[in-house]
């Protein structure tokens, strides 16, 4: 499973880069999300594709029984969600009020500051 997910992680940072070298404002964000989303699968792949329980340890023992699951890959990666999804929601506020200013959402035309 786990060369799957380096073979999709590849693509994923492939589509990104490409996405991000347009000169269109709203590819560049679209790129920059499918950046943060490989990132994340990429830290989630490298803590291990396996099954496991949730790491509890029953009483009166001093480990968990069994094959437990790593809990935080799992946190990091939800903590990069959230950052992620505010940053969106920033870029989209931004490209929304660079697009009524410049009228167009190309960043050459957006090169000067005075309109």
């Amino acid at each position: 499973m786990e060369p799957l997910m380096a073979v999709a992680i590849g693509f994923m940072y492939a589509a990104a880069i490409f996405l991000m070298l347009r000169r269109s404002i709203v590819k560049l964000v679209i790129g920059l999300m499918l950046l943060t989303n490989a990132a994340n699968l990429l830290i989630f792949t490298s803590a291990g594709m396996t099954r496991g329980a949730p790491p509890l340890i029953p009483k009166g023992m001093l480990a968990p029984e069994g094959v437990v699951a790593d809990p935080l890959p799992q946190a990091v990666v939800l903590t990069a969600i959230v950052i992620a999804f505010g940053v969106l929601a920033f870029a989209v506020v931004l490209i929304r009020r660079a697009y009524e200013i410049v009228k167009a959402d190309d960043l050459d035309k957006m090169k000067d500051t005075d309109t």
